[in-house]
C-alpha cells in the first residue's frame, strides 16, 4: 500500500428539509505558494503564525472544486460545472447518484471562472442539453462585453465567450435578490469576480448558504478575511464581501457550502477571539 494516494470519496450528499444536496468533487489541486495566492503582501511571519496555529503547510495547499446539486423534488439544480478537463469528475459524480447530464433542470453559474464554466460545453455542445442557464446579469455583461478584464483575465474572458454567449437564449439572467426557484435566492457577493452570485437555500425551515468563491482557503480567507487573495479581481470589494458572509454565516448560524473549501466543502462559521474559523461538518447531517 506504500505510495498511494488516500482514498477518499467524492460524492457527499445530506437532506436539507425537503431538499435533497450533494457535494460534488470535480477534481483537486496539490498546488504550492500560500501565501502568494492568499495573503498577497502579508508579511512571511505572519503567514508562518497562521499556518503553524492551523496546523497546515506554510507553502503547500489542497484546492478542491465542489459543484453543488440539489434537487428539489421538482427541479434538479447543478450550481457550476466545474474545470471540464481530462481530470474532470463531475460527470462520474452524476453517475454515482444514478444521474445523467440529460437529468439536470437548470444550471446556475455562481461565476465566469474557468473551474465553473468548464464543464457547461463538451465536444462542442452543451453538456447539459435539457437545462435551462441561469447566469448573473452582471457577471455575463462583464465578461461578453469585456471592456474591463484585467490582463491576467483575457484568457478567461475568451474562453466565456466562446463557451457562454450561444446559452444566452437559454438562459435566464439574475440580480441578488432574484429566485432561481423558490428557495433560493442570489446574495451580491461580488469581489472574486465583478457579479459573483452567492446563493440562500431555504427548505422547511433549514438554510444552506452556497458561497462559491467568496472565500478560496478554509484558513486564511475566514481567519483573515482582510488579506488579498491574488485571485481576486476587486481585492477591496473582496474583503467587504468575506466580512458581510462571515457575519451573516455566524450569526444566522447557517450551514455553508464552500467551492474550494476542503472536501466535502460543508462547514458552519464561529466567531472565536476576535476574528472567524471554518468549522467543518461532523456528523450534524447524519440522518
Amino acid at each position: 500500500m506504500s505510495g498511494t494516494s488516500p482514498a477518499r470519496p467524492r460524492v457527499f450528499n445530506f437532506d436539507l428539509g425537503s431538499f435533497k444536496v450533494a457535494a460534488l468533487l470535480d477534481a483537486a489541486d496539490i498546488r504550492d505558494n500560500l501565501a502568494s495566492a492568499f495573503a498577497v503582501g502579508q508579511p512571511p511571519a505572519a503567514v508562518l503564525e497562521l499556518a503553524v496555529s492551523n496546523f497546515i503547510d506554510q507553502d503547500r495547499y489542497e484546492h478542491c472544486f465542489i459543484p453543488t446539486l440539489i434537487d428539489t423534488g421538482s427541479q434538479k439544480i447543478l450550481f457550476d460545472t466545474g474545470c471540464g478537463d481530462e481530470d474532470s469528475s463531475l460527470l462520474d459524480c452524476l453517475q454515482e447518484l444514478g444521474l445523467g447530464p440529460e437529468d439536470i433542470d437548470v444550471v446556475v453559474i455562481t461565476h465566469g471562472h474557468p473551474d465553473h464554466i468548464g464543464g457547461l460545453v463538451r465536444d462542442g455542445e452543451p453538456a447539459f442539453n435539457r437545462a435551462r442557464f441561469v447566469f448573473g446579469a452582471a457577471e455575463f455583461a462583464f465578461w461578453t462585453e469585456g471592456k474591463a478584464v484585467r490582463p491576467a483575465r483575457l484568457a478567461n474572458r475568451d474562453l466565456f465567450r466562446r463557451i457562454c454567449t450561444d446559452l444566452a437564449d437559454r438562459a435566464t439572467f439574475i440580480e441578488p435578490g432574484d429566485e432561481v426557484v423558490p428557495g433560493i435566492t442570489a446574495i451580491d457577493a461580488a469581489g472574486h469576480s465583478p457579479g459573483l452570485l452567492a446563493f440562500l437555500v431555504e427548505s422547511s425551515g433549514r438554510q444552506l448558504l452556497i458561497w462559491s468563491d467568496a472565500f478560496l482557503h478554509y484558513v486564511v480567507s475566514v481567519q483573515r478575511p482582510d488579506w488579498h487573495a491574488d485571485f481576486d479581481d476587486d481585492k477591496e470589494k473582496a474583503v467587504e464581501t468575506r466580512k458581510r458572509l462571515l457575519a451573516m454565516a455566524a450569526d444566522r448560524r447557517l450551514l455553508v457550502a464552500g467551492h474550494h473549501m476542503p472536501f466535502p466543502g460543508l462547514g458552519y462559521i464561529g466567531r472565536i477571539n476576535g476574528t472567524f474559523r471554518w468549522i467543518p461538518v461532523s456528523y450534524q447531517l447524519n440522518t
